[in-house]
């Protein structure tokens, strides 16, 4: 049987999950001396983000979740991010644990963090939390590079694909 479309989303946040993992231990890879540059702080504040814009989503599908103080964090700061990202995904988890298929296709009103109201489909709330933080992860990486350590291998590939026999000649 073929998966449904939120067995996809779900299996793309247990993906987006290990992401997270990925890109705290990049984060820890900076020497001590690369920590103060600029380009360290900015992979944090971006880091910090993510978390908050995921945070903010799940809020404007369930208010039952905290809302966020701030989309756009600044002067985040590595200790506890484990922890704020785990509490985050929990709520995530929660939250497509009692998704339906056709839930997918519920139109969800919501107001923009400038005060605008939009209406947008569930799943096109969900792919666009998806690719939010592939775009941000990507820069991420680079800002990390910049700061002296090693960027995360965060491709999708890399995640899902399984080793094979190479086929027969």
């Amino acid at each position: 049987m073929s998966p449904t479309m939120l067995d996809r989303y779900r299996r793309w946040f247990d993906y987006e999950k290990d992401s997270h993992r990925k890109v705290l231990a990049s984060l820890d890879s900076v020497a001590a001396e690369g920590r103060d540059s600029d380009a360290y702080r900015k992979a944090l504040d971006l880091l910090g983000h993510i978390l908050a814009a995921r945070r903010m989503w799940l809020h404007r599908l369930d208010p039952a979740f905290e809302r966020p103080p701030a989309v756009f964090p600044t002067d985040v700061v590595r200790a506890g991010l484990e922890g704020e990202f785990e509490a985050m995904e929990r709520g995530w988890e929660d939250y497509l644990g009692r998704l339906t298929e056709a839930d997918l296709d519920r139109d969800l009103t919501y107001p923009t963090s400038e005060g605008a109201t939009f209406r947008s489909t569930l799943a096109d709330i969900l792919i666009h939390v998806h690719g939010h933080s592939f775009y941000h992860r990507g820069q991420i990486a680079s800002l990390v590079r910049a700061a002296g350590g090693q960027p995360a291998a965060t491709d999708f590939i890399l995640w899902a694909r399984e080793p094979a026999d190479p086929p027969a000649v």
